[in-house]
């Protein structure tokens, strides 16, 4: 099983919108609207990096008011 943390950022106002994009995306574990430099923090999981990277690229950085995005895998 594959993880992976993702920080995101997003337009004024999109923040509650989007977490609700994310938690209906199949693999997202959790989505939640975070204080401090990021506006969202998700954990993604799926049976491997790759499913979770097409995920990323071909789902979550297409959300409109998505402006930015920072993915960090776990190690263990």
């Amino acid at each position: 099983m594959a993880r992976v943390y993702m920080l995101v950022n997003v337009l004024p106002g999109k923040d509650r919108d989007i977490r609700d994009t994310l938690r209906g995306i199949n693999g997202v574990v959790s989505a939640d609207v975070v204080t401090g430099q990021y506006d969202l923090a998700a954990v993604l999981e799926a049976d491997d990096l790759n499913e979770i990277f097409n995920r990323i690229l071909r789902k979550i950085r297409k959300i409109k008011g998505i402006t930015r995005t920072e993915t960090f895998i776990a190690v263990e």
